[in-house]
């Protein structure tokens, strides 16, 4: 019996006996084992209580059903605390007798409750050998209740045969795998991908080449499986080969290898320490892996040097930045705001289209609506409702919000200012990757072109100054009071625009 029944029984049976009920205890906790916070409160108020009180259950299993908890309340009732125990299909008295048969009703309920785990355990025993998935589907499958097993999920086990074909051909890291399967919508329960530890238990999970594994022994599924053994195997290997640490020397500071393409045979610029003038210095070079290339070295400090002048071409003054913050910072409580209006508006569009599918499937009903009008209607409020909660989704996790990039941005253009003049070479490299595409070095000379939102600056330093179009009223240069019109340049909205550098 579910408890609000076995509370109405009880309160019935108090009515009939003219029994007093001074407190209720609800305990929605197994008896099986000890260690119920309700069932504890109880007894604790019984040990301090100073008259002696009487229990009133559904049956003595309700109580206990492990050996700790059955022998508190007998010896209560020993030491006098509990003068009565009331249940409306078992007897009890508190004699010798009495005592005797309840100890047999607690072993009787400790019995059946070890008797149904071990019965269920030999279930499950069972299922296993049978090659049936015991437990829920994993990712890829889908559970089957008509032949109580597993099979391949029509979209996901492609994704996942997908998956590993393509970690198998040494695409992807876990981490990189994790971004492509969310591509796929294949992602954790906030959204975003799924972790590392996920992407290798399921790259290492028998179950998609028809093997369970339970504790240790592995039984042979009759299920089909999602991929092929030799497929597993191989990606086994590279997980393998991955998690065994390199042994390798010391690796040089080259902080700018990998860096640039040689301008004259497309090679990878490599690094190399070289002597001179009684020192050692550091030198890039072609490393003229395609063949013979008259590209010279170039020392180090100097390519250092034309970086920080590509860097000092992204600087703006201060008090431009500040500016900026601030704007951006009514921004994003004006953005708040609006979000947060747009989501309770989604909210009552999805309301009313709820109502809308009521009402029509009651008018059909009720043979008010033909078939064919119900089917065509039912299915476009369907796809209404789908879109607008997909719109909801999709605010929700801030797919929408262009105002938090911008900031990240503003801050970004503020730390130019320190590696302009830094010695972090390990940084410069790092944005100088990020902001510039077709880097090149030739004739000792670096070369690139700023990608968005970069351009935005880069564009200004190559002579086109940050301005309001005319026609919005702008007054041309941006100047400490017109920084507000430039919300229409917003480098997170901008259309793909390169400018080179040289």
């Amino acid at each position: 019996m579910s408890i609000e029944a076995q509370l109405a029984e009880l309160y019935e049976y108090a009515k009939r006996e003219n029994l007093e009920i001074i407190e209720e205890f609800t305990e929605s906790k197994s008896a099986k084992t000890p260690g119920r916070e309700i069932f504890n409160a109880m007894i604790e108020k019984i040990r301090q209580n100073k008259e002696p009180v009487g229990i009133l259950a559904w049956h003595p299993d309700r109580l206990a059903r492990n050996s700790i908890d059955g022998g508190q309340i007998i010896y209560l009732i020993d030491t006098g605390k509990i003068l009565s125990l009331r249940f409306p299909t078992f007897w009890f008295e508190p004699t010798p007798q009495g005592l005797f048969m309840l100890q047999v009703a607690f072993g009787q309920s400790k019995y059946y409750s070890d008797n149904l785990s071990e019965n269920v355990k030999r279930g499950f025993r069972q299922k296993l050998r049978r090659g049936e998935w015991p437990a829920k589907a994993p990712l890829g499958y889908i559970n089957n209740s008509k032949t109580r097993n597993i099979d391949p999920d029509t979209v996901k086990a492609k994704i996942i045969q997908k998956a590993f074909e393509e970690y198998s051909q040494g695409k992807h890291t876990l981490e990189s795998l994790g971004k492509r399967l969310a591509e796929f919508s294949l992602v954790s329960k906030n959204g975003t991908p799924l972790a590392k530890a996920t992407i290798q238990r399921m790259l290492t999970n028998l179950a998609y080449i028809g093997l369970i594994q339970q504790k240790g022994e592995t039984y042979e599924g009759k299920y089909q499986p999602i991929i092929s053994k030799e497929l597993f195997e191989k990606v086994q290997e590279i997980l393998e080969e991955r998690a065994k640490p390199r042994h390798s020397k010391k690796r040089h500071n080259f902080p700018f290898v990998g860096l640039f393409r040689c301008g004259e045979c497309g090679g990878m610029i490599t690094a190399q320490f070289s002597h001179g003038n009684g020192g050692i210095y550091r030198y890039y070079r072609c490393s003229k892996k395609f063949g013979v290339c008259s590209q010279r070295y170039l020392r180090e400090d100097l390519l250092v040097g034309q970086l920080k002048s590509f860097l000092k071409k992204l600087i703006l003054p201060d008090d431009w930045i500040e500016k900026m913050l601030a704007e951006v910072e009514k921004w994003e409580k004006e953005k708040t705001q609006s979000l947060k209006n747009f989501v309770q508006n989604l909210e009552k569009e999805i309301d009313e289209t709820k109502q809308k599918l009521d009402k029509l499937v009651s008018g059909y009903l009720d043979g008010i609506i033909e078939k064919e009008i119900y089917l065509q209607k039912k299915e476009d409020l369907i796809k209404t409702k789908i879109a607008l909660e997909a719109k909801k989704g999709d605010f929700r996790k801030g797919k929408r919000n262009w105002v938090e990039p911008l900031k990240k941005w503003v801050l970004e253009v503020k730390r130019i200012q320190n590696l302009a003049v830094g010695r972090d070479f390990q940084q410069i490299a790092e944005f100088i990757k990020k902001s510039g595409t077709n880097r090149t070095l030739f004739d000792r000379k670096i070369s690139l072109t700023s990608i968005e939102p970069w351009l935005f600056i880069s564009a200004a330093a190559g002579g086109r100054v940050l301005s309001r179009p005319a026609e919005r009223g702008g007054t041309g240069n941006l100047t400490s009071t017109d920084w507000s019109g430039c919300r229409e340049l917003n480098p997170v909205r901008h259309h793909p625009k390169m400018v080179s550098y040289h």
